[in-house]
């Protein structure tokens, strides 16, 4: 399942819109069940209104009804680690999931973290107490 999910995460990746940066990321998430879900970037000319990969697959993931991540596999350029932002929402479906990030030239995977060690102290709402 392995090299499955970083070919779906690699083969997305050539769907990202990246007109600005050219830098196209896909990311594929396993689910606790074996599914699979992908995503790639879409930029927008408002900057901010651009999405991530790992954002659209949660999405998707989502969408299909579906909550838990097993594992994600994202691939860009230098194997470039998710941003904050897409942390703070991966880490919403889970803590102790794999995130693998795989170089798109290489196609190999060239760092691993679990997603609490990626995101420690994530946000919680309502906040949890220090003594949980």
């Amino acid at each position: 399942m392995h090299s499955e999910l970083i070919q779906a995460a690699l083969q997305t990746r050539h769907n990202a819109y990246a007109p600005y940066s050219n830098f196209q990321v896909g990311a594929a998430i396993l689910t606790e069940h074996g599914e699979i879900f992908t995503g790639c970037n879409v930029e927008n000319s408002s900057f901010g209104l651009t999405i991530c990969a790992e954002r659209s697959a949660v999405s998707a993931m989502v969408a299909s009804g579906s909550t838990n991540i097993a594992k994600i596999c994202i691939a860009s350029p230098g194997a470039a680690p998710p941003c904050g932002a897409c942390r703070q929402v991966m880490a919403e479906f889970g803590n102790s999931f794999e995130v693998l990030l795989v170089d798109a030239d290489s196609q190999l995977v060239q760092q691993r973290w679990k997603m609490a060690d990626l995101l420690p102290g994530q946000f919680h709402f309502p906040p949890k107490s220090s003594t949980e």
